[in-house]
């Protein structure tokens, strides 16, 4: 692990990122749900970047990976703020934004908030409005009232300890939902999702591809891919839609 720069945003969080330096339109990853940017397709991207000479920016949101604050503190506005601060200061021209599980949702509201900074974006196993959808959807009685007495409840998680949710995680997300209202995506678009994927179903995917609205959108289905989709067949379909996007916006 390499050690990262950081930019303080306007809102005072010391962000963590890896930059590098060339050609654009330059690709921005956003991670997942207490994810990092140290993750194998934020590297791999990162790596196929540098052989290409293209731009590329990986970053840890606030309480996350190595940026500052506590995660238990954070919520998707939060997060969304870190991703356009980093967008703003350290990258030029409109970008190709990949966003992974939450990062999914991230930017689409990137997309929807700076629109002009946005020229095409992939989107693998994207999460969006999982506070409301799936976790508050999901919660029993039970952890509805222990959230309300005790302003947070965990769940259970495959990737190791578990995932302490907020009240003010849920309440906030609610503020920031993309499934609710029009989502117009002007620009190269490519959703990537497994159909092994237990955390985010492709359900999700389709509800999304009908949802959203733009002249150049495909969804991508991979049997038996989980919601890592780290393996190297799932990595080279990532490198194929960045490459497909970036040709389209080159033709744009």
């Amino acid at each position: 692990m390499t050690t990262p720069d950081f930019y303080t945003s306007p809102q005072g969080r010391r962000l963590a990122y890896h930059r590098v330096d060339g050609a654009g339109p330059g690709l921005v990853f956003l991670g997942g749900f207490k994810s990092d940017m140290e993750g194998t397709k934020a590297v791999h991207l990162e790596n196929w970047a540098r052989v290409q000479g293209r731009a590329f920016l990986r970053f840890d949101y606030s309480g996350h990976g190595q940026s500052s604050e506590a995660f238990t503190d954070g919520c998707i506005g939060d997060w969304a703020a870190d991703a356009m601060a980093v967008i703003d200061a350290l990258t030029d021209g409109p970008q190709i934004l990949v966003g992974s599980s939450m990062g999914g949702w991230i930017s689409l509201l990137c997309a929807r908030a700076v629109p002009a900074r946005v020229a095409g974006l992939i989107t693998i196993a994207a999460a969006p409005d999982f506070t409301e959808d799936s976790m508050w959807a999901g919660f029993d009685a039970a952890q509805r009232a222990e959230m309300e007495a005790q302003g947070q409840v965990a769940l259970p998680s495959d990737y190791g300890e578990p995932y302490i949710i907020t009240k003010r995680l849920i309440e906030e997300g609610r503020e920031n939902l993309v499934l609710r209202d029009p989502l117009n995506l002007p620009f190269p678009v490519r959703f990537l999702q497994g159909t092994a994927d237990t955390d985010v179903d492709m359900s999700v995917a389709l509800r999304l591809l009908d949802h959203a609205k733009g002249p150049d959108m495909r969804l991508t289905l991979v049997d038996g891919a989980d919601h890592r989709f780290s393996d190297a067949d799932c990595l080279a379909l990532i490198e194929t839609s960045v490459e497909d996007v970036i040709a389209r916006v080159g033709r744009g």
